[in-house]
């Protein structure tokens, strides 16, 4: 099943909880709206306590936060608010209705752009980011890594198809790619399938480049990879020059709520990009994150 169905299913339980909770209220004496709005609220909360318990977990094996990156209780709330928002966003409405899509801005002098999905997501993450690309005129695809739990190696060859697909859409000899999460793992896996020649640049969004903790809760071949220090990662690791490398932009937040350590994500021989105050699945939404990325395709 893809995350897109996977997502909507999510959606209908959702939705059949809330109607039960206000049915079971409206017949206990419970006016219509009173019902409606404990239904809903309650399917909220369980979202709310989700986000704060991944938050939670990733704080037990958290690395140490700079000082400039600290937040006071203000800041704090707002990453969380961020942090849920967003996550509100993509699981029920981008993420359900999302199709891989490929925009061509011939007039572009920038190297198109491969957007790459992370664990469990699709290519409805890249809504932000893909707007600010259109507006730039920088021509841009996206792709769903399929199967869901599968091994990271076989979507390496999804990967190259995009690459060659978007390559003949818009001319251009090389992609920069720019992969959140688990496809920062992907795309290093390609580049050692199939090397360097085509690669502008590799930006790669909150990866755990050495592990997350959290991926020993996950489930897939692509979980057990992820786990820290794991046989998979130091393989891949072993199979890169220093050239290849210094074509990846590591960007990453110290507050990361499922990449613990955060730290997972900074990556030898690469050029490493921190940021505060912003969560896991915020990274393709924030302004300041978005900035960080348009400027280093601006580089390129």
């Amino acid at each position: 099943m893809s995350a897109r169905w996977i997502l909507r299913l999510i959606i209908l339980v959702q939705a059949l909880a809330a109607l039960g909770i206000g049915v079971a209220l409206s017949e206990a004496g419970a006016s219509r709206w009173t019902a409606f709005g404990a239904g809903l609220g309650a399917v909220v909360l369980v979202r709310l306590l989700i986000n704060a318990n991944n938050f939670v977990m990733s704080a037990r094996c958290a690395s140490p936060t700079p000082h400039e990156f600290r937040l006071d209780p203000l800041g704090s709330l707002r990453l969380f608010a961020e942090e849920f928002v967003s996550s509100m966003l993509y699981a029920n409405w981008h993420g359900p209705r999302a199709v891989p899509r490929t925009r061509i801005h011939p007039s572009s002098t920038l190297p198109p752009v491969l957007l790459v999905h992370g664990y469990g997501c699709n290519s409805g993450y890249w809504g932000q980011l893909a707007r600010r690309l259109d507006a730039a005129g920088i021509s841009h695809a996206s792709l769903d890594l399929e199967p869901v739990t599968g091994d990271i190696d076989g979507y390496a060859q999804l990967v190259q198809h995009a690459v060659e697909a978007l390559r003949r859409a818009s001319g251009a000899p090389r992609v920069t790619v720019v992969a959140h999460s688990m496809g920062g793992l992907v795309a290093r896996a390609w580049m050692r399938a199939y090397g360097t020649a085509h690669v502008a640049r590799v930006i790669t969004l909150g990866s755990p480049h050495h592990g997350t903790s959290l991926a020993a809760l996950g489930v897939g071949a692509n979980a057990v990879q992820m786990r820290r220090s794991s046989a998979w990662l130091q393989a891949l690791a072993a199979g890169e020059s220093a050239a290849t490398r210094a074509l990846i932009t590591s960007i990453y937040t110290h507050h990361d709520n499922i990449i613990a350590p955060q730290t997972s994500s900074e990556l030898e021989g690469a050029r490493n990009l921190a940021f505060g105050g912003v969560g896991h699945v915020a990274l393709g939404r924030n302004p300041r994150v978005l900035d960080a990325v348009m400027q280093e395709l601006a580089a390129t």
